[in-house]
């Protein structure tokens, strides 16, 4: 412990980090640029949600590190002991203990509270990548909010699939301004960024890029008058727990063929084991989908 600095990080990158964040949060949904360090995981591997985390984290937090909603997959055990191994903070694989929650393409289940962050692991900050290559055109297009290509990319959908069948990475309006890439979420998880009390944080290691959601703002999913937004739906609940309402996930089994739905979010479904029963999580507070 005592051959590094407290979170891994040295004092003036977490410095400039911490710069570039409230600058991200004072300009929601804005791509704020920084200086990515090199980081004992490769790139590519949840860099920039882990800077973002290291240079936040105090002795007073609880961790909690998630991997599409699982406490126990590889990526978010390697990442939980290096955050608490290097700052020495308490971890937890409760959503409602935790202070600080690094989580890749997963928002939990249960509503967080305005005394959390949720940080995501970034893949591809920039939403227009679809449609424009050049990363000169994209910021002129941010900043005139000209964004006509990516509602005709939506408009294609819907020609070609009678609905826009964008599964992940679902294109948002963030402040009634920028319209910015809620990182690989399902659906399912878009509607809980709206008007939500939790601070979200958005690190892109490889792309050099922080942007924010603060709590309380407006987020709005692209959708046209005559093709509204949906999430997913499912035909039956959780083998485990029975939830019905909670994002679902398929496994098979390889003797039978039987196809199994059960919980993404591993914390919620084992509380929801312990109870014997399921209860309803609203999961979005003053938006209409």
């Amino acid at each position: 412990m005592s051959m590094y600095n407290y979170g891994f990080l040295d004092e003036n990158t977490k410095r400039e980090l911490r710069r570039k964040t409230l600058k991200a949060v004072a300009i929601p949904g804005y791509q704020v640029p920084f200086g990515s360090r090199e980081m004992p995981v490769a790139r590519g591997w949840g860099t920039g949600g882990l800077q973002v985390t290291l240079s936040l984290i105090g002795l007073g937090d609880v961790l909690k590190v998630i991997d599409q909603g699982s406490d126990d997959s590889v990526n978010a055990c390697n990442l939980r002991d290096l955050i608490s191994e290097t700052s020495e903070v308490d971890t937890t694989t409760d959503t409602l203990e935790a202070t600080v929650i690094q989580t890749r393409h997963r928002i939990p289940e249960e509503k967080m509270t305005d005394e959390q962050i949720l940080v995501f692991q970034v893949p591809t900050p920039e939403i227009l990548r679809t449609v424009e290559p050049s990363e000169q055109e994209s910021r002129r297009m941010h900043a005139e909010r000209d964004y006509s290509r990516l509602w005709v990319h939506l408009y294609e959908d819907i020609v070609e699939w009678k609905e826009i069948r964008i599964s992940y990475d679902y294109p948002v309006l963030v402040n009634g301004h920028y319209i910015c890439d809620p990182s690989p979420i399902p659906r399912f998880d878009v509607p809980k960024l709206h008007q939500a009390e939790t601070l979200f944080l958005f690190g892109a290691g490889r792309e050099k890029r922080i942007y924010a959601i603060p709590p309380h703002t407006d987020v709005i999913p692209l959708q046209f008058e005559d093709y509204p937004f949906n999430v997913e739906s499912y035909e039956s609940g959780c083998e485990k727990c029975g939830s019905t309402h909670t994002y679902l996930e398929e496994s098979f089994d390889s003797n039978t063929g039987e196809r199994y739905l059960y919980c993404s979010d591993t914390s919620y479904c084992g509380k929801q084991q312990l109870k014997g029963q399921h209860q309803p999580v609203e999961i979005g507070v003053g938006w209409n989908g």
